[in-house]
C-alpha cells in the first residue's frame, strides 16, 4: 500500500495556471513544479502571470528588502 496517493483529479472549483502549457486548467493536470494555484476562479487563474509580475515588481521596489550599500554593522542597529 502506498503511503501517498498521487492526486490525478483536482477538486471541482480549483483552478491552476500551467506554466509549461501556458493555459488554465481545472484541477491539477500538470505537476506542481509547472503550475501556479490553486485559484478560486478561472478568471483568477487566467490573471496568474499578471499577478506574479505585479508581485515581483512590488518585491523589487520594496525599500525594506534592499540592503545594498549597507555594511553588516548597519544591520545591528
Amino acid at each position: 500500500m502506498a503511503l501517498f496517493k498521487k492526486r490525478t483529479v483536482g477538486k471541482p472549483g480549483e483552478w491552476y495556471y500551467c506554466l509549461e502549457h501556458k493555459k488554465v486548467e481545472e484541477g491539477p493536470d500538470c505537476p506542481g513544479k509547472d503550475r501556479f494555484g490553486p485559484y478560486t476562479s478561472r478568471a483568477e487563474a487566467e490573471a496568474a502571470m499578471q499577478t506574479a509580475q505585479e508581485r515581483n515588481l512590488e518585491w523589487d521596489t520594496d525599500p525594506n528588502w534592499h540592503d545594498r550599500g549597507k555594511t553588516p554593522d548597519d544591520a545591528a542597529e
